[in-house]
């Protein structure tokens, strides 16, 4: 059905969820990061994670891509040629979870910033009086409860970081739109392959909502829902 081409998509999914998992990761520690830094009170640190969200939200994911890579490689080698090295190539995998993580570690920011004002500080105070350090209330009292608030948000930033995966394939890595965008070119069947990376993107969203419904539900237990 799909010319041969079939483990050749299978294997460019794979790579496409690999890219999103560790761009999550490297966004969530940039989000915590400019989260906790917007809601300091010093100043030193409210303005660049303040501009850091301005300036990537309003610049094209793929604009940032390009920059990243192509900008990024000259200045390496440029500095590079300074010290004497040889020539570096950046791997396109690590420069686009670099790219994609923090592009997202953005949004991520203002989610888990939310989240964290949604949590009453009336909580925070009480656990403090009864003891706990900071460490034990951010992630006993605040961090569950952020996360439940944070989750919807989550969920949305993820199904986008999915798809975000695409433009990696301008920067010459072979996820599943370049394997598809090849096996298109060598048989003439551009809908096929395209529909059929379609449906591997839907199946993936589709998995994600339900394992964040699952876990939204885990969260919620023993929180009284209040019927409007």
């Amino acid at each position: 059905m799909l010319h041969g081409y079939g483990a050749s998509l299978l294997q460019g999914a794979l790579l496409t969820l690999g890219v999103a998992a560790a761009s999550l990761a490297i966004a969530l520690v940039l989000g915590l990061a400019g989260a906790l830094a917007k809601l300091s009170r010093w100043r030193l640190l409210q303005w660049p994670a303040t501009a850091y969200t301005t300036l990537v939200r309003a610049v094209p994911d793929l604009v940032v891509m390009l920059l990243v890579f192509y900008g990024g490689q000259m200045l390496v080698n440029k500095i590079g040629e300074s010290q004497g090295w040889d020539y570096i190539d950046i791997d396109p995998f690590i420069a686009g979870v670099l790219t994609i993580g923090f592009i997202f570690g953005a949004y991520l920011t203002e989610v888990l910033r939310g989240a964290f004002l949604a949590v009453p500080p009336g909580q925070r105070e009480a656990a403090l009086a009864y003891g706990m350090n900071r460490r034990q209330v951010l992630t006993r009292v605040v961090g569950p409860q952020m996360l439940r608030h944070a989750l919807p948000a989550l969920s949305n930033n993820w199904l986008v970081m999915i798809k975000s995966t695409s433009i990696v394939s301008v920067i010459g890595l072979s996820d599943m739109m370049s394997r598809a965008g090849q096996a298109a070119g060598a048989t003439r069947e551009p809908f096929l392959f395209y529909a059929a990376a379609a449906l591997m993107y839907l199946a993936f969203t589709t998995l994600s909502e339900l394992g964040f419904a699952w876990l939204a539900r885990r969260l919620s237990v023993g929180v009284r829902q209040v019927a409007l």
